[in-house]
């Protein structure tokens, strides 16, 4: 594959800083065509949306043409399944608090201890109505789900089951599919974060067959959007909280006041930068993504493109980490299961905290995550929560081999202090 890494990062301004960003699993650099979009809306478009007037005119077609961008890119049946709010958070607690009205006391809800709290303490403040929440357990020598324990909660009592796509700590990517065919088997629904993994393979929500998914557009490339993805024929059955005044048909009736309309049009110019990509590398692909037609094949084929570029990294990066000694990594290290997890490695230096070692790195100029990172249970669960959490490092598709080469001397030296 004859793949320019230097012209991919010529889209992104920040890295002309030198920083290294290995902090994308918290949200990603934006490329300059989507500054620029963000900028020209709010020169020539900048109004509230259903008016009479021109640039509110503008503003509701810039909503509908985000709509099927977000459509495209998760392969949704319609435009119309695409749900805007102000993060993946606050659409799962508004959406929970909907669902939880369906439900009945006793009825059950199956979490994961693996996830992000942001697929956990929704579900779980449903508690007060009587909902019973049961949890999948997951492995702590590899940070895989232990399927078995779903196995055993799912029965006719469940309603719904809310899990990750992939860990936002250690990378594993988890077995959807044999979770959602165990699902489609009894009348529960299914939500899917897909927040860490959207940034990083393609996703195709019709062969996944689940009923709804979150994810946010600032972990791949754009402004601060998020974005929930629900079968139609749900989205309409479910009563919304909203106001009077709003629509009553989905999507609207979820998306509460005033939308951002400004991140809209970002995430608009953000697909099309990766369609533009897809589109460049479409040789490399021949044949694959036959079934998609469009900007819908050029968008897998551009995050077929970053799974493939980041792998090749994220296997060096990971040959280099563990030669380095007082280093523990968690999650999957085995490179016959790498096709189970994607670019983020969480891991420990002995006799420093997770702080120390990322402050020491920022003062290099490399910028990694520390803590807990809202893997609030799966953190509390290795018993890692009070001594400081880990360090997180996640690559991205602007990521090069000079940046993980540099990190990794400073991590030996770090390592050797």
């Amino acid at each position: 594959m004859n793949f320019d890494i230097n012209e991919i990062r010529s889209h992104f301004p920040a890295l002309k800083s030198g920083a290294i960003f290995f902090d994308g699993p918290g949200g990603t650099q934006l490329t300059q065509e989507t500054m620029d979009a963000l900028n020209k809306y709010l020169i020539t478009a900048n109004a509230n949306f259903h008016g009479s007037f021109i640039t509110s005119k503008k503003t509701d077609e810039t909503t509908l043409n985000a709509r099927q961008a977000m459509a495209d890119f998760l392969n949704a049946r319609s435009e119309k399944e695409i749900v805007f709010g102000n993060n993946m958070t606050s659409l799962t607690f508004s959406f929970s608090r909907a669902i939880g009205r369906t439900m009945s006391p006793g009825d059950e809800i199956i979490v994961s201890r693996l996830d992000h709290d942001a697929n956990i303490a929704p579900w779980v403040a449903l508690e007060e109505l009587g909902i019973v929440i049961k949890w999948i357990d997951f492995h702590h020598d590899d940070c895989t789900l232990d399927l078995s324990t779903f196995e055993s909660n799912l029965s006719e009592k469940t309603r719904l089951v809310a899990v990750g796509y992939s860990s936002n700590m250690f990378g594993t990517v988890n077995k959807l599919e044999k979770i959602v065919a165990a699902v489609r088997k009894t009348d529960a629904l299914v939500f899917v974060d897909a927040v860490h993994f959207a940034p990083h393979a393609p996703i195709d929500v019709q062969a996944l067959d689940c009923d709804f998914m979150v994810c946010s557009v600032y972990k791949f490339f754009g402004p601060h959007v998020g974005v929930l993805y629900g079968k139609y024929d749900l989205l309409d059955r479910i009563e919304a909280y909203k106001t009077r005044a709003a629509g009553d048909l989905p999507p609207d009736k979820f998306e509460t006041g005033t939308q951002n309309f400004e991140g809209q049009a970002g995430l608009i110019a953000t697909i099309n930068f990766l369609e533009s990509v897809g589109i460049k590398y479409q040789g490399d692909f021949v044949g694959k993504f036959s079934e998609f037609e469009g900007r819908r094949r050029n968008l897998k084929i551009a995050m077929a493109l970053c799974e493939s570029h980041e792998a090749g990294l994220f296997t060096y990066l990971m040959d280099g980490l563990e030669k380095i000694s007082r280093i523990k990594i968690y999650g999957i290290t085995d490179r016959g299961k790498f096709d189970e997890r994607i670019p983020t490695v969480a891991f420990r230096v002995n006799g420093q905290t997770p702080k120390q070692t990322a402050e020491a790195l920022g003062q290099e100029g490399i910028y990694v995550w520390d803590g807990h990172c809202y893997a609030y249970e799966p953190v509390s669960q290795l018993g890692l929560l009070e001594s400081g959490g880990l360090v997180r490092v996640g690559l991205s598709i602007y990521n090069n081999r000079e940046e993980v080469e540099q990190f990794l001397s400073v991590m030996s030296r770090l390592s050797e202090d």
